[in-house]
This record gives C-alpha cells, sequence and structure tokens, in this order.
C-alpha cells in the first residue's frame, strides 16, 4: 500500500489518493533548510534532528532476497545553493582502499547518490563515496542496457562530501559502530541537464535513488582488509530495482523539495502514479519477454501471466505497438474534465508522454 509507504518514510499524503500497490515507488519530503548543515560527516546539525530517515535500505533486487545485514538510512534537504543528502550506515568493520578521484569506488563499500532530475532516463547524474572521502562523479547518457555511454570527466563543481567513522578506520582489531556521509550537491552543477528549473520549484519532484555496495571481507596476514574472492557484493538501495542494476531510473524513488522546514512538509501524489504504475509492470514483463524470445511482443497477450493488472477506475485497457527503437506501452488515464494519455518506451527506456484532450 502506498499510505503505508508514505508513513514509513516520515511524509504525509496532501489529499485523498487511490489504494495503490507496494511497487510504487518510495517517496521522500525533502524541506527547505533555512540553517545549512556544516558538512563535517556528522548528522547532528538541527535542521537534520527533524528531518525524517528514509525506510531501511533493502536488498536492490527487492522481496527475492534476504533483509540487509546492516542497516542503512538516509535523509535529505534543501536550499537555494545546495541539495543536501546524509546518510547513515551500520558497519561493524569500516575500510576503505581507494585514495584517489574518480576511482572505481565501488570495489570498496560505499554510498552512491543517482538524480535523474526531469525523469527521462536521459542525461542523469552519479556519485559515489567510499569510507576514505573518495569521491567518484559522472554523467551518463543514459542506461547501460539500452546502449548508454558514460562521462567520467564530468564533475560536480563545488560537490561538498564528509565522512564520520564511528569506530576507527582501517582497524580490524576492534569492533565499529559504523559510519554517516553528509552530501552538498550544488544545483549549479546540475543545470547543464537538468532540463527543468535550477533550483527546483516548491513542489517539483526528481527521481532520485540510494545504493550502498558492501563487500564480504576477509582479513590479510598483515591484518588489513580485503574482499573475498569470487564473492558478489551486496547492494542494498532505498527503492529497490527488481534486478542488480542501479541504472533503472524508471524504478528511482521519487524525492519532492517542500518550501516548508524538514520533517513539515506533505508529499503530492503525482497524477500520473496509477497509470506510471501499470506502464512499469507491463515494460519490466515486456523486457522479460524480450530477453528470453530476442524480440519485443507483439501483443498483451503473449505477457498477460506476467503482470499484475490493475483494475481502478479511469484507467483505460492498456496497448502496445512498437517502432524502430522498440517496444511501446499506451494507456489513457481519466481525470477532471480531460484524459490523459501516457506512454512509456521506445526500448527500455522512458519516455513518458501525457497529452491531454477533452473528455467527452
Amino acid at each position: 500500500m502506498l499510505l503505508g509507504c508514505l508513513v514509513l518514510c516520515g511524509c504525509q499524503v496532501s489529499r485523498n489518493v487511490p489504494t495503490l500497490p507496494s511497487d510504487f515507488q518510495q517517496v521522500y519530503v525533502a524541506g527547505r533548510m533555512a540553517d545549512p548543515p556544516v558538512i563535517d560527516g556528522k548528522l547532528d546539525d538541527p535542521a537534520w534532528r527533524t528531518a525524517p530517515w528514509t525506510i531501511a535500505f533493502r536488498d536492490i533486487e527487492g522481496d527475492a532476497k534476504p533483509d540487509p545485514r546492516f542497516l542503512t538510512r538516509a535523509k535529505m534537504g534543501w536550499d537555494d545553493e545546495y541539495f543536501y543528502i546524509g546518510a547513515d550506515m551500520e558497519e561493524p568493520h569500516v575500510w576503505g582502499t581507494l585514495t584517489k578521484r574518480d576511482s572505481i569506488i565501488y570495489n570498496d563499500n560505499d554510498f552512491e547518490v543517482f538524480i535523474d532530475p526531469d525523469g527521462d532516463n536521459y542525461d542523469y547524474y552519479e556519485l559515489e563515496v567510499n569510507a576514505l572521502n573518495t569521491q567518484f562523479d559522472l554523467m551518463l547518457t543514459h542506461p547501460y542496457r539500452c546502449g548508454g555511454t558514460y562521462d567520467i570527466g564530468w564533475d560536480i563543481e563545488g560537490l561538498k562530501t564528509a565522512v564520520d567513522i564511528r569506530g576507527t578506520l582501517n582497524k580490524s582489531d576492534d569492533v565499529d559502530d559504523g559510519w554517516s556521509m553528509e552530501i552538498a550537491i550544488p544545483w549549479e552543477s546540475l543545470r547543464s541537464h537538468a532540463n527543468r528549473p535550477i533550483p527546483p520549484n516548491p513542489g517539483d519532484q526528481w527521481p532520485v535513488n540510494y545504493s550502498r555496495v558492501q563487500w564480504k571481507h576477509q582479513l590479510k596476514e598483515d591484518g588489513s582488509y580485503e574482499r573475498i574472492p569470487d564473492v558478489r557484493e551486496d547492494n542494498w538501495t532505498w527503492t529497490p530495482q527488481d534486478a542488480i542494476d542501479m541504472h533503472r531510473p524508471e524504478y528511482w524513488g521519487l524525492v519532492e523539495f517542500s518550501s516548508r522546514p524538514p520533517g513539515r512538509g506533505e508529499f503530492t501524489l503525482p497524477d500520473d502514479a496509477v497509470a506510471w504504475t501499470l506502464l512499469r509492470r507491463i515494460h519490466h514483463a515486456a523486457e522479460q519477454y524480450k530477453s528470453a524470445n530476442q524480440s519485443w511482443p507483439k501483443s498483451l497477450a503473449l505477457i498477460q501471466d506476467q503482470y499484475e493488472p490493475m483494475n481502478i477506475e479511469g484507467l483505460g485497457e492498456p496497448r502496445i505497438s512498437q517502432d524502430a527503437e522498440g517496444f511501446i506501452v499506451t494507456v489513457e488515464q481519466t481525470g477532471p474534465n480531460e484524459v490523459r494519455e501516457y506512454q512509456f518506451g521506445p526500448g527500455c527506456l522512458r519516455s513518458m508522454k501525457a497529452t491531454a484532450v477533452p473528455s467527452s
């Protein structure tokens, strides 16, 4: 139930909403910070005290995998200059090895941020930081599975990050409590490909997600840490991706930027919430079909057993089509005085198009 999701993340629904399934993405209201936090890695500033935590991170594959071994949570806030992110991670052994900027930081345990300002799956941003406060930032044209490329040379100009260790870093003969992180991302650094107002207007909603990469380790003869060979990392995320792939922006959470102080804002359910949930389900089933059959389905009948329908008043029967680039699914949703048509596609990209026409 979406309502349960909203309660867990400390938000409130601002109007009556239909009953929605648990596969609607997580949501969060980022409050406006009158007094910005000092970026020192400690989440003890007054603004952080009133900002709600996200729900505890889950495995990237969702219910298909066990709950994470260690707790991970995040908070958010903003002002005219920065998007502020705070994260807290339980960890009995805090360690890291990479110290050069733009190293492949997920080869260490790390915390990762993903932002797609206009929610179209194109030109989105990624940031990774390890316990040594080493940064790796890049911009991606679109998801890798769609043939996307990346630009490691792109940097978040003016980025601020800091880490606080509750214990001792890279010391294996004791037990740590964990580590926390603060991040301040300048809005101006995101302007080039945001395709929407910078800084956000109050009420704007951006797709955002967070990931924690956690490796199982062993000790070398000198007592230093190393990853256990041939053992895959754990990936724990704010909003699960239903696959070991963070580059699925259609599954990311929604962050609403409120003019009210942290902890006081209300989340406004977007008009496309119902249609978008159904489109994402169908598109996921279509991708599975393509993986097995090397072609997109030509009718919904071919995948009808692979997704759960939504019998909600005002939601039309979905239909599919194909173009030179791939699969497109369309659904109509009737609202006050209009009918909106939503599309998802082509291929594995989100191209969410809403066309309003007068209702009869």
